[in-house]
């Protein structure tokens, strides 16, 4: 197969999306078919990097142009951007109209229907850009079972919505606590509680606060992530790095007594998943998504409720999980594995 794929995620800072296009972009030009990357942008190609072996065929165009082009029209068609192929993936919610390759769209969770009021504006737009990718698409790929249940209620689709869940990069399982250097660079205490993810209203930081402030004799905080959006939460007492990826991500949360993930939503939850890989304890909200990636090793508390989290933090930091347990529920994701139900998801729409 030519497969061409929305790469336009990769481009600036790499959040969950970027990850996941760059993880399973990497993972797919492992096998035999023909990849091409591809970024709606006025930068075209510019700045896109990609692994060896993929194309990269991007003309400068301006994504929000285009994006209200497709939410009213079928045109233009995605091949005079990507040029021709089999399959058109488009990675993050937005797939634009087709020529003559069949289409296959991400969807990575419903904030944007089912907490309106916790999105930015371009979020917002999926509202009237979804419905559009649903009915263009062959397949839908979702990651986790809980997001496809979502989708097929909201859309009803004529089509199959495929749950492929992402993996974890290898890395993280010889990660190692972060060094006297580093730890004097990003001012962090020797034991700390780590949290993950943009700082915006769907991530609940003001209950992860509440709860730490009901945890007698919890470590400090450490929230790892950009500014993000929304009403602003007193962060006073935390240590506050801003956005980390790579080595130093991994190292903040190896050193961790445990990450906290108070999400009120997520499509999958890499924070989790990536802490577990690390043998790291977690409590997370109880959603369907979560315990699919995080079993039975992970501690929940209730969405919203900073008792409930107070009481997980506790039971986490007196008891913690075996090691081995943790990593052993991580080793069932990886980015191999996600790269097949792709690739079986892109013969599927062929089909």
């Amino acid at each position: 197969m030519r497969v061409a794929l929305d790469a336009t995620p990769l481009l600036g800072r790499r959040t969950g999306i970027g990850q996941y296009a760059a993880q399973l972009l990497a993972a797919l030009a492992k096998g035999d078919d023909e990849l091409v990357a591809t970024a709606f942008t006025f930068r075209g190609r510019g700045g896109l990097e990609v692994p060896r072996g993929v194309q990269v065929t991007a003309r400068p165009a301006p994504a929000r142009l285009l994006q209200e082009a497709w939410a009213r029209l079928d045109w233009p068609p995605v091949e005079l951007l990507s040029g021709s192929c089999d399959i058109f993936h488009a990675t993050n919610f937005v797939l634009p109209p087709l020529a003559r390759a069949r289409g296959v769209v991400t969807i990575h969770d419903l904030a944007y229907l089912h907490l309106t009021g916790t999105v930015r504006a371009a979020s917002a737009r999926y509202r009237a850009l979804v419905p559009r990718s649903v009915r263009r698409a062959s397949v839908i790929i979702t990651p986790s079972e809980a997001v496809a249940t979502q989708v097929r209620e909201a859309y009803d689709p004529d089509v199959p919505v495929v749950p492929v869940p992402h993996g974890v990069d290898p890395a993280w399982a010889t990660a190692e606590p972060a060094t006297s250097s580093l730890r004097a660079q990003l001012g962090l205490p020797t034991s700390y509680i780590v949290f993950v993810g943009t700082l915006e209203p769907r991530k609940d930081v003001a209950t992860l606060l509440a709860a730490h402030r009901l945890t007698p004799h919890a470590p400090p905080l450490v929230l790892v992530g950009p500014a993000g959006w929304g009403e602003r939460v007193d962060v006073t007492g935390c240590v506050t790095p801003g956005y980390l990826d790579g080595p130093a991500l991994r190292s903040v949360v190896a050193g961790a007594a445990a990450l906290m993930l108070p999400s009120l939503d997520e499509g999958f939850g890499l924070p989790v998943l990536e802490a577990l890989a690390a043998g790291v304890p977690v409590v997370a909200s109880d959603l369907p998504v979560l315990r699919e990636v995080g079993g039975e090793v992970v501690r929940y508390a209730p969405a919203g409720d900073a008792e409930g989290f107070a009481a997980a933090l506790s039971g986490v930091l007196s008891f913690p999980p075996a090691t081995d347990a943790l990593r052993a529920q991580a080793d069932g994701f990886t980015w191999a594995r996600s790269a097949a139900g792709h690739r079986a998801a892109y013969r599927l729409a062929l089909r």
